[in-house]
């Protein structure tokens, strides 16, 4: 089974680059659930794109046009948006900030980067 260990300290696990302006800290995960956080600079956009994991995404801070499937709404600090598998979804960030993404089950295409 693929696991993170059981403490995770935000201060010094690495971000990575994963596109212009996106930053990916991967918080926690084993085989059923992961947890990361995406960092956004203002402008910055969240591809459209699909994939078979669930996925629930807390915005921690900052203001993001998100799209999923042909809707789309404007979320800040606080609000919460949750994607079935394979649905289109993106989000174009408004005012920097985070997004902390759960996936079920894991990506592992998180993992091979």
């Amino acid at each position: 089974m693929a696991k993170s260990e059981f403490f995770i300290f935000g201060d010094s696990h690495p971000f990575e680059e994963v596109e212009d302006g996106i930053t990916r800290q991967i918080l926690g995960y084993n085989d059923e659930l992961m947890m990361v956080k995406a960092s956004f600079k203002e402008g910055a956009i969240g591809y459209i794109h699909q994939h078979t994991q669930s996925q629930a995404t807390y915005v921690e801070s900052g203001e993001f046009e998100v799209q999923i499937g042909s809707e789309i709404k404007t979320l800040k600090s606080g609000d919460c948006f949750f994607v079935p598998p394979n649905i289109e979804h993106g989000a174009i960030c408004k005012k920097a900030g985070a997004l902390i993404d759960t996936f079920n089950p894991h990506r592992d295409d998180f993992l091979a980067e």
